[in-house]
């Protein structure tokens, strides 16, 4: 048996380096550290990436012909090496065909399997494994060009945003997800939350569009459009919910003339259910989500055969889950069930008061859409309308989504024309109280009194406000009293 290759120290350690940025989280700071420390540049260098394939390059072209010559440890890195260089090498074609492949039902053809193949091969890559490689390299794309480029803004809120969702695709370790976890995802749901128009959608667009697809040899197995099935929850009368989430069958009540799929079955193995506005559903149907998500199973209307759920389910809600529970309006169980990653939709606001630029960011991102490329002087127009119509600080209560509406009226009129009672602030005395808290308006006091008063409005004596709170009546009507004002305000 021939002696088997071994690594420099100096080419070990630079190695593990770029094992390590390679599996990394591309949204996270340990990636950055690790592509500075590889290329010996500043983190915030524009062309660090290919820097670090440079580098990987030079260490390559002095190892041996073949990853398999190299002992275990070090043909782990070797091939890692080999993962890396192939999947920059292959980037653009595979930015390609994801865009050719972007609003078509039927899976494309891939044309660069053959040459993808053949650059693993002769390293010594396993044929029979070039597959998986292809498989991965593809989710891997997919989910870096749909998070980044949906979810746009550089403020540390973002970007946590950003590394959260790929975690919830990858898992923090990309390796760990390869090896164990790439066919069990649906295990793992996914809740997001925050407030209306912040862009929870869009996250789950991103999460949807970036799960796992097997390769069938020409072609991947579906495209990533049909993997991805959206619901919002609060469209449907609760007598019509049910029939949208698991189907019917013919006759299953008055009206149903024909066979309806419903949405369960429409999500295919690997593929994600989006179920918006989950924090609007009443129990009974929590009930029946909840054995969907514990067995994996549901039953059409009118049907006594169960059928196999296989895909995965993200949720979403602008509600607070936490008052909704305590007031038994949202089961435990069920949301035990749904948050195995709970993430965070941070509001527009929180976005500009970490970085002022990020203003700039969603403009451009947002011209781009509405015309369909990017106009420097349409977006200056906008920008200037913002800072002539709206007062300096403006909350956007709405979000991206108010941001995107108020776009399109400035190309349409050249103003903002703000709705008055959005300036005016929330006229919910609830969301009123809750954005003076958000903005630190309220000492210790106020927010315990705001906070009592508004349980009494809610369940409508002292006597439940104390029990709610563990506090005495006495001081419970005190609190509620001195609350009130801060209602109104």
């Amino acid at each position: 048996m021939s002696e088997r290759a071994e690594l420099s120290g100096a080419d070990r350690d630079l190695l593990r380096k770029i094992s390590a940025a390679a599996f990394a989280n591309p949204f996270g700071a340990e990636r950055w550290e690790l592509d500075a420390e590889i290329a010996g540049v500043p983190p915030d260098d524009p062309e660090i990436v290919e820097r670090v394939v440079a580098v990987t390059e030079a260490v390559f072209a002095r190892l041996a012909p073949s990853v398999r010559a190299y002992r275990a440890e070090d043909a782990d890195l070797v091939e890692h090496a080999l993962l890396f260089l192939t999947f920059h090498r292959f980037a653009d074609p595979l930015d390609a065909f994801i865009a050719r492949q972007a609003g078509e039902p039927e899976p494309l053809a891939f044309p660069g399997h053959a040459d993808l193949a053949a650059a693993l091969v002769e390293r010594g890559w396993p044929r029979l494994r070039v597959g998986r490689a292809l498989e991965l390299f593809y989710q891997l794309r997919r989910a870096y060009g749909f998070i980044a480029g949906g979810l746009v803004g550089p403020s540390a809120p973002m970007r946590r945003l950003r590394a959260a969702l790929w975690d919830a695709v990858f898992t923090r370790d990309v390796r760990r997800y390869e090896r164990h976890l790439w066919d069990r995802m649906e295990d793992f749901s996914t809740l997001l939350l925050g407030e209306t128009g912040t862009g929870k959608g869009a996250a789950a667009a991103a999460l949807g569009r970036s799960g796992f697809i097997p390769w069938e040899g020409e072609r991947f197995a579906f495209s990533f459009e049909e993997a991805f099935v959206p619901l919002n929850l609060s469209e449907y009368a609760e007598a019509l919910l049910e029939s949208e989430l698991f189907g019917h069958e013919k006759g299953a009540f008055t009206g149903a003339i024909a066979r309806h799929e419903g949405a369960f079955a429409r999500c295919r193995a690997h593929g994600t259910i989006f179920l918006d506005e989950i924090g609007e559903v009443s129990v009974p149907t929590q009930i029946k989500l909840l054995r969907v998500l514990q067995e994996r199973a549901f039953t059409p209307v009118g049907s006594h055969r169960a059928a196999r759920f296989e895909g995965r389910v993200v949720a979403a809600t602008n509600r607070a889950l936490t008052m909704l529970r305590a007031e038994g309006r949202f089961r435990d169980d069920f949301y035990y069930r749904l948050c195995s990653h709970v993430i965070e939709v941070p509001p527009l606001r929180a976005r500009l008061e970490d970085e002022p630029a990020e203003l700039d960011a969603l403009l451009g991102a947002l011209v781009e859409r509405i015309v369909g490329d990017r106009q420097a002087e349409l977006e200056a127009q906008v920008k200037a309308a913002i800072a002539r119509d709206l007062p300096t600080g403006y909350g956007w209560p709405g979000n991206v989504r108010e941001l995107e509406q108020t776009v399109r009226r400035v190309l349409l009129t050249g103003a903002t024309a703000p709705d008055p009672a959005s300036l005016r602030g929330p006229r919910d005395p609830a969301a009123r109280f809750w954005a003076r808290a958000d903005a630190g308006e309220l000492d210790a006091g106020q927010l315990l009194a705001g906070w009592c008063a508004l349980l009494h409005r809610r369940l409508g004596t002292y006597a439940a406000v104390a029990e709610r709170t563990a506090l005495d009546r006495r001081t419970v009507k005190k609190h509620v009293l001195a609350g009130e004002p801060l209602l109104s305000a």
